[in-house]
């Protein structure tokens, strides 16, 4: 199969470029469009960078010192010091896969030709890329205004030859020896081309699209996990019905519902809960409102979407080059778009994985799981089941709502109250991060329960997207019955969870009933 190569271009990328880029390991190219346009507005700087009156960014300090004037022959240091200062992170080394989102991002930027810088300084951030070169950031050091500043930076002071880098093989070493060993020339910073590099809202961006794919594959993989409990609890589908769900015809909740619907269809365990056996007329909000649930998530990862999609095809920098030449500051740097959208993504991570953990409750608990033993134990007293998964389960849950508080309200004055307002957009990427493993965790749990349910209600079988999931979870997971003692627990929650973020989990069950919405 061909290597993918990703156009870097004057207009925008889309999200699955940088999934493929920063994740895949897929190469990057520069239009021949995009070389023509950074050269052109390149001519821009160089003109002001002659001219007596001073121009922030190009021969003026930054941030509060944006009104002292650099002579001309201490320009190239004011860039290096720009970028060494500003390489202040801090704390636990950051994902490879986010650097490489940040730096193909930020690429994106200088390609379209409003930031001033030679191409020769974006051909540097390719062939980083392309040589597997990952620059070391950490946690700590963006409060996402001026952008990015201290994760760019790190990024930057790689550029220069300088800092520290993962090489392909993932090694540690120093910036400098990363370069020499893929034959990349450092660059060597002009006027404005320090400032172009740090001022972006690369490194929430790009979280921001890992997040959006994410979650489209958990969302999906929620509705297996949840139609497979209806099917383990007995469950009336009716409630799933088309016509039921357009009376409110949010379009997240119609989808979901529909893929509940047809996964729940020729289910010998739901025949068994139809009238005339044991049916309850109405189920507990944890099984009954799953599509208003699932649906609104869907909605809210859209609207996220349709966020990220404006943000790609934006030009972040300051000063920018205007597309009639001129030189102008802004604002446009500011992280609240994607703040927002970041913390509001973190409030539906939870709170499907909140309804997730009360199905995966009501499995264990004889009073309400419809003639199961008590925590879907072998020999309950004797064996515990999955009693403490639950508190696994409940576990995280718990720290899940603790990161879907917002982080955007939290704005700290920085740059001698220069920068007085900021989005901590960084802050709250980095929190949805750790929401989405988590989640992942939380539907195993309960597959691993809809599944042992299985076991108990034989001769009943569930549907075929039903069988297809309980194939998977079987294999990290035996089988269960009376005779089967209680077994570790933890590789069964690792590995499901696994299988659930690898896409495993929804391809089987989308093998057995067709895609899913």
């Amino acid at each position: 199969m061909a290597e993918q190569t990703v156009t870097v271009g004057v207009g925008a990328l889309s999200i699955e470029d940088v999934i493929a880029v920063a994740r895949g390991g897929a190469k990057v190219a520069i239009s021949d469009e995009s070389k023509h346009e950074m050269a052109l507005s390149r001519a821009v700087i160089d003109h002001l960078a002659d001219d007596t009156v001073p121009h922030y960014g190009i021969s003026t300090g930054f941030g509060a010192l944006a009104s002292t004037s650099i002579p001309k022959e201490q320009r190239a240091q004011l860039q290096k010091s720009l970028i060494r200062s500003h390489a202040a992170g801090a704390g636990p080394e950051v994902e490879r896969e986010v650097v490489r989102g940040l730096l193909v991002l930020r690429l994106s930027t200088l390609c379209t030709g409003r930031t001033g810088v030679r191409p020769e300084t974006a051909q540097v951030y390719a062939d980083m890329l392309n040589a597997g070169i990952t620059p070391v950031v950490y946690e700590y050091g963006s409060l996402g205004c001026s952008g990015d500043l201290a994760p760019l930076a790190a990024c930057a002071l790689v550029a220069m030859g300088e800092g520290e880098a993962r090489n392909a093989d993932g090694l540690k070493i120093g910036g400098g020896e990363a370069l020499r060993a893929a034959g990349i020339t450092p660059v060597d910073l002009k006027e404005k081309e320090g400032l172009a590099l740090v001022n972006g809202t690369d490194g929430m961006l790009g979280m921001l699209c890992m997040a959006i794919t994410d979650l489209r594959l958990l969302l999906k993989t929620a509705d297996v996990a949840a139609a497979m409990s209806v099917e383990g609890m007995l469950g009336n589908d009716r409630v799933f019905a088309a016509d039921l769900q357009a009376l409110r015809p949010h379009r997240g909740q119609g989808d979901s519902a529909a893929n509940i619907a047809r996964m729940l269809k020729d289910s010998g365990l739901i025949e068994a809960g139809r009238p005339g056996s044991t049916v309850r007329v109405q189920d507990a909000y944890s099984l009954r409102c799953t599509p208003q649930v699932h649906g609104a998530a869907r909605d809210t990862v859209e609207y996220a979407a349709s966020v990220a999609g404006v943000e790609l095809a934006s030009a972040i920098d300051n000063p920018c080059v205007t597309l009639d030449g001129r030189v102008e500051s802004n604002g446009n740097f500011h992280g609240a778009p994607l703040a927002y959208v970041l913390d509001f993504l973190a409030i539906p991570t939870a709170d499907v994985a909140s309804i997730s953990e009360r199905r995966t409750d009501r499995f264990l608990d004889v009073a309400r799981n419809r003639g199961l033993p008590a925590f879907l134990a072998g020999d309950p007293g004797v064996d515990s089941g999955f009693m403490i998964a639950q508190y696994t389960a409940a576990g995280i849950v718990s720290e899940m709502k603790r990161n879907a508080v917002p982080a955007s309200v939290d704005s700290i004055p920085s740059s001698a109250m220069q920068e007085d307002h900021v989005s901590m957009g960084w802050a709250a990427a980095r929190k949805l991060r750790r929401s989405i493993p988590a989640f992942a965790r939380v539907l195993a749990v309960e597959l691993l329960c809809s599944c042992r349910s299985f076991d108990f209600r034989k001769p009943y079988r569930p549907g075929a997207a039903g069988a297809a999931g309980y194939r998977v979870v079987r294999q990290y997971a035996n089988e269960i019955g009376p005779d089967v003692r209680d077994t570790w627990t933890t590789p069964q929650i690792e590995g499901v969870a696994e299988a659930i973020l690898s896409g495993e989990v929804l391809a089987a069950a989308e093998s057995a009933v067709g895609a899913l919405k």
